[in-house]
């Protein structure tokens, strides 16, 4: 008796977008053409809006008065120097060697610095070309990430290509990418982190698969323990560098470790084993032991230059460890104080900021940070007009993508409860991993654009969201789904036209930039 039940299944509707989609890619040379094509054509969009007039403005704003100078520095002598006193305006100037050569205190690791640096050894340190272009290189690579993120989930060219083409767009991630912050830096490695852990599900998935077909007879009460592993422990290494370059990396190690002890006793389960919870125990310790230790190499080898040299804060600095930790050599117990200075630093930053916001603001973009405004009464700046001409950066997100990000990470959280599909627990985890921590300290100073670490996370949730629209949700048709869809792609494109002045710093009239706050924290 023929089981075949497609003559008793509703016709699957069929729109002008999916004969148009099925033409471009139904073709073998056509599907290799936009697999090539799609993700170049986002970087390319990206690269533009990152590097137009990067440059501008010619002097440090925000905290590029401590990144830049501590970058160079560092650079030149292995380790972060102190400057005289005001001494942005002379840096701006060209005079770029200006250091003391005495150790300065800096409270996040060297990896970001060190990036920083080699972009003002290749441009100039005299340029601001020089100081900004590792963050705009690192930030249009993160879009790239973005794709291939969203294509080892889905294999969905059109579902990567909306994914990163909305951070491409974004006014946090382009704001970000312009100045010579630490937080690109860290967006990246962070990204990278999951992308390296998605493979390694995938990897991991096909051999259980393979090993299911393989068993005979009933499922054994132990599973294998699996070593082979090497994009997990690519992942530890990722993990590592977002660690050196801020500390808020060690949550996203711990995150993925998580997701990889219970996907792992999930699988197991599914297989049948026998003793399924102690064998995800004794996997996890194999998962601990490639993640962990690679992450500590690479974090640790952010601070050779530190290590190398003599001139470091406390690089000198006798530290007598008695007991069993005297055997440890002198640099690292130097560097350990160290870590004890920084850490004590970072819990105890409450000093008051005009536009610090606490975590709980930041789903509702309550008050993003003004990296730059400037206010030119003569009209000298371009604009041409009488009344003079502004200049702003402000790391607002495109408000549209953020709002519709959150509302989507939400819909995918409802979705994972009612599918358990894996590829949304690992967008939740990213997610999770990259927000939560912050709410633990509600009084420590800490600012609206640390969210560019979670925006990869909400513009993937919002991509799965959308691509739900589009297939029709209940009520509508798959054609009406489509056409919101592209409704509001199109619309997110016109507010990142309206914004880009006010997040690249371009010179235009006051009340244009006054249209810009539509909520009075804004300002």
């Amino acid at each position: 008796m023929s089981t075949d039940l497609s003559p008793l299944l509703p016709p699957v509707e069929r729109t002008r977008l999916d004969r148009w989609r099925d033409a471009l890619l139904a073709d073998p040379r056509g599907l290799r053409l936009w697999r090539w094509l799609a993700p170049a054509l986002v970087a390319l969009v990206a690269a533009v809006l990152r590097l137009i007039d990067i440059g501008n403005p010619h002097q440090l704003v925000f905290d590029e008065t401590y990144y830049v100078k501590d970058a160079w520095s560092q650079w030149v002598l292995g380790y972060p120097s102190t400057w005289p006193d005001n001494a942005d305006e002379r840096f701006a100037a060209g005079d770029t060697d200006i250091f003391t050569g005495i150790g300065s205190y800096v409270v996040h690791p060297p990896l970001g610095r060190i990036l920083i640096g080699a972009g003002m050894a290749l441009f100039g340190a005299d340029s601001a070309t020089g100081w900004r272009i590792a963050a705009a290189v690192f930030g249009t690579t993160t879009v790239l990430l973005i794709y291939l993120v969203a294509r080892t989930l889905t294999r969905s060219i059109p579902l990567a290509t909306v994914a990163s083409g909305l951070f491409a767009i974004d006014g946090l991630g382009i704001v970000l990418s312009r100045i010579a912050l630490l937080d690109i830096f860290l967006t990246f490695f962070i990204v990278l982190t999951f992308w390296f852990v998605a493979l390694d599900h995938r990897r991991t998935a096909e051999r259980w698969a393979a090993l299911w077909v393989a068993r005979e007879g009933e499922a054994p009460m132990w599973g294998p323990i699996l070593w082979n592993r090497p994009w997990l422990i690519a992942a530890g290494a990722a993990a590592g560098a977002a660690t050196a370059v801020k500390w808020s990396g060690l949550y996203v190690l711990a995150a993925v470790g998580v997701y990889a002890v219970v996907t792992d006793a999930l699988a197991r389960r599914r297989a049948g084993i026998g003793q399924w919870p102690m064998d995800a125990v004794r996997q996890g310790l194999a998962s601990f032991v490639l993640l962990v230790p690679v992450a500590a190499f690479v974090y640790l080898s952010s601070w050779s230059g530190w290590l190398f040299t003599d001139g470091g804060y406390m690089r000198s600095t006798p530290v007598a460890s008695p007991g069993f930790w005297s055997w440890v050599p002198a640099p690292l117990q130097s560097l350990w104080a160290y870590h004890e200075a920084m850490y004590t630093f970072h819990v105890g930053l409450v000093t008051p900021h005009a536009y610090a916001s606490p975590a709980w603001q930041w789903p509702f973009l309550i008050r993003p940070t003004s990296m730059y405004w400037h206010q030119d009464e003569d009209g000298v700046n371009g604009c041409g007009l009488p009344s003079g001409c502004t200049e702003a950066i402000s790391s607002l997100a495109n408000p549209l993508i953020w709002w519709a990000g959150v509302a989507a990470s939400v819909y995918l959280l409802v979705r994972f409860v009612l599918v358990r599909d894996w590829r949304y627990a690992l967008v939740l985890t990213g997610l999770a991993a990259t927000y939560v921590p912050w709410l633990l300290y509600p009084e420590r100073t800490i600012f609206q654009f640390y969210t560019v670490a979670m925006l990869p996370f909400l513009v993937l949730a919002l991509a799965f969201a959308l691509r739900d629209i589009s297939r029709g949700v209940r009520g509508g048709s798959r054609a009406g789904g489509q056409v919101f869809v592209v409704g509001f792609l199109v619309l997110c494109v016109a507010l990142s036209a309206f914004w880009y002045p006010v997040w690249a710093g371009l010179p235009v009239p006051y009340e244009f930039w006054r249209l810009h706050n539509w909520l009075p924290t804004w300002i």
